[in-house]
């Protein structure tokens, strides 16, 4: 029996304040679903933040209505849960009629307790769906106030699980939480304060697999658990970082999983090199990716983003630490021997493509000693 699992969509997500949505339907569309129509996994499995905010964008609440109407429309079972940026109250709208199309949503714990039951070629998988939830709403739920922190409060509702297998069949955990030990990114959000947010890997021990989302780079968490990871990069620290989704076969005994990666429209990537080179190399060939430029010039080099931005028309930011550095050490070292007029007539080179007068250096000269004279 196939399974797809996959988190993080973010859809809406905003990258420097440019939307990735153009970039999201195209995984979607042209990536994730005719790779779904290819394999036909017998249900696919969203682990939380479908959306990148609580109060989602028309725009992104229509891509996502696609993409479910086209995993209806193949046959294709779907189990999603709320993550800690969906707006659970929302997602849970028309959940139960869903449900007789094979569109399975869990965003409160009590879903938890009843699990999907798929069958297939006399396989069994029972799917307990167990959306994100703050240690109150765990409490609630429990009737303990006696629980502190989330691996406490999650460790008392696997307690309630485990008696709920079905001999013979394989049990999934799909979670969206932070297991302690895992690699974080720039791009998620504060995660924990101290170590209350996170909750053990061996949590997910009684199960035979365990589909996580929330944290954005594909890893394993202890000898069960796997984050899929987010299907895009959201941050340019994950620029090394494989994106994709993670297929899984189960063989009666035991989860098989593959990762497969998948090539976005656009990549988010760090380059450095001096600014004539980058210059050079974007006229030769433009850049459509998502690029923060380092420039390694010892010298600062002045409007440079409007400068570069024609040949990379999805810039990010470029930075020259050269110009971070304070007034001692490296910085120091580089300026010596430079006086204040070199500093002026080289601006004016930069900024306003003109040479130094005389008459220029002249008044500057008579600015810089008032100042002087001012200390």
């Amino acid at each position: 029996m196939k399974l797809f699992h996959t988190s993080d969509w973010h859809l809406g997500r905003m990258l420097y304040g440019r939307s990735l949505l153009e970039d999201q339907r195209w995984f979607l569309e042209q990536v994730f679903l005719p790779q779904v129509e290819r394999e036909r996994p017998a249900c696919v499995i969203l682990a939380g933040d479908v959306y990148d905010r609580q109060i989602a964008s028309t725009e992104a609440i229509r891509l996502f209505d696609q993409v479910l109407s086209s995993l209806v429309n193949l046959g294709v079972k779907v189990c999603v849960i709320a993550g800690n940026h969906d707006g659970a109250d929302r997602m849970a709208l028309l959940k139960t009629a869903l449900r007789r199309s094979g569109v399975y949503f869990a965003t409160e714990l009590s879903d938890a307790l009843e699990p999907v039951e798929l069958e297939e070629d006399g396989q069994a998988l029972q799917l307990f769906l167990l959306p994100y939830f703050d240690t109150s709403q765990a409490r609630d739920f429990l009737g303990d106030d006696s629980l502190r922190g989330e691996g406490a409060c999650a460790q008392a509702i696997v307690e309630k699980l485990v008696p709920l297998f079905r001999p013979k069949a394989g049990h999934v955990l799909v979670a969206h939480c932070f297991a302690a030990g895992s690699q974080t990114s720039d791009s998620e959000s504060a995660l924990f304060v101290g170590g209350s947010g996170q909750v053990p890997p061996s949590l997910f021990d009684p199960f035979h697999y365990a589909a996580l989302g929330h944290l954005h780079g594909p890893q394993q968490a202890g000898e069960k658990g796997r984050y899929s990871g987010s299907p895009l990069k959201y941050s340019v620290d994950e620029e090394r970082q494989k994106k994709g989704y993670l297929q899984l076969e189960w063989t009666g005994k035991e989860m098989r999983w593959e990762f497969v990666p998948c090539a976005p429209l656009r990549d988010v990537r760090r380059v450095e090199g001096l600014f004539q080179d980058l210059l050079q190399k974007g006229q030769e060939s433009p850049c459509q990716d998502y690029v923060e430029l380092v420039l390694t010039d010892d010298a600062p080099v002045m409007l440079a983003a409007e400068r570069l931005r024609p040949f990379y028309p999805n810039l990010l930011s470029v930075s020259n630490p050269w110009m971070a550095q304070g007034v001692t050490g490296e910085r120091a070292a580089r300026l010596k021997g430079q006086d204040e007029t070199t500093v002026f007539s080289s601006f004016l080179k930069e900024v306003c493509q003109t040479e130094a007068s005389p008459q220029d250096l002249e008044l500057f000269r008579e600015v810089l000693e008032s100042l002087q004279a001012q200390g």
